[in-house]
């Protein structure tokens, strides 16, 4: 019994990884497309999925604890641990979880690492655009200070 309310955490997080690199996914195609406006939108729904999978991996500790205990590990042990010791059909189950988390969360790793690039490179841009529309004052070939005149600048509101 242990094992199969093991297994339903276990499913129950796999689901939210995947609905996290879903939401990840939707972010970065805002994010690539210029269309910022349901950017806060999408940040807040991966916000949303991240809280679930706090209280899911919550349900999985003390689902763990108890398949632990069974199995005669310490509290705390790895999923691979109980993998390890775990009769069949569990211990092939359990692996296949355990695989399944490597995957998702490598793929997350890099959605977010991109994301998080995406942003900053959006940001630099907006800070380099609102720069431009500041006088400047540059150098002259004798290296005396230069004001440009102002010229006609096009805006993009978009921004």
């Amino acid at each position: 019994m242990a094992y199969n309310r093991l297994s339903e955490v276990l499913w129950h997080e796999r689901n939210l990884l995947e609905l996290l690199l879903f939401k990840l996914e939707e972010e970065q195609l805002l994010l690539t497309s210029g269309k910022t406006r349901w950017l806060a939108h999408a940040t807040r729904e991966v916000e949303t999925v991240l809280s679930q999978i706090r209280d899911a991996e919550l349900g999985r500790a003390v689902e763990a604890t108890t398949v632990s205990a069974e199995l005669g590990l310490p509290e705390g042990a790895s999923l691979a641990d109980l993998a390890d010791r775990a009769p069949e059909p569990w211990s092939d189950l359990l692996r296949a979880h355990r695989e399944a988390f490597a995957s998702l969360t490598t793929q997350i790793s890099q959605l977010a690492d991109g994301n998080r690039e995406l942003l900053a490179m959006s940001h630099r841009a907006t800070q380099e655009t609102l720069a431009s529309l500041h006088d400047v004052h540059t150098y002259d070939g004798s290296g005396q200070s230069a004001a440009t005149e102002p010229a006609a600048r096009l805006v993009d509101r978009t921004l």
